[in-house]
């Protein structure tokens, strides 16, 4: 899938994700940003459209974290702002749409707690929360897993 979007994946010719992992403050800016865009949507579908508008910010939720962390870049708007992404654990490369869902769905469970699951990585040896446990997956920095322009 990186090569229809034309870049490499220099990870991915590596395989497992050993390198550096993105620290707290870092990935917590990242999520504070993407919460900012995705609040903004959510207030204008429910003043477009009442409690439908509510419902279908739960989807826009899914979908913005399920396409973004799970395409090829695997960012979101507020990890590509901060130089962070997404990789599988397993390959160093992009998790793809259906880790990218079970990560989303990670991401509620971590709230729902105490936010108990998004402290998990201060305190796990590979920096993960429940989110990244969920998909299988670790969050890094560009710099240590960057996408290669094709050309």
């Amino acid at each position: 899938m990186s090569e229809a979007f034309g870049i490499e994946e220099r990870s991915a010719r590596t395989g497992r994700a050993s390198g550096p992992r993105a620290g707290f403050w870092r990935r917590f800016a990242a999520l504070v940003l993407d919460w900012i865009v995705l609040a903004f949507a959510y207030a204008i579908l429910v003043a477009a459209l009442k409690t439908a508008g509510s419902a279908l910010g739960v989807l826009v939720s899914a979908a913005y974290f399920t396409l973004l962390d799970g395409g090829p870049r695997g960012q979101t708007l507020g990890k590509r702002a901060l130089g962070i992404r997404v990789v599988g654990f397993d390959t160093g490369g992009p998790i793809g749409y259906a880790r990218g869902f079970l990560r989303w769905i990670g991401l509620v469970v971590s709230g729902w707690l105490l936010c108990i699951g998004y402290l998990w990585m201060l305190w796990d040896p590979e920096k993960q929360t429940w989110a990244d446990k969920f998909a299988s997956d670790v969050v890094v920095p560009v710099d240590a897993y960057p996408l290669i322009p094709r050309g």
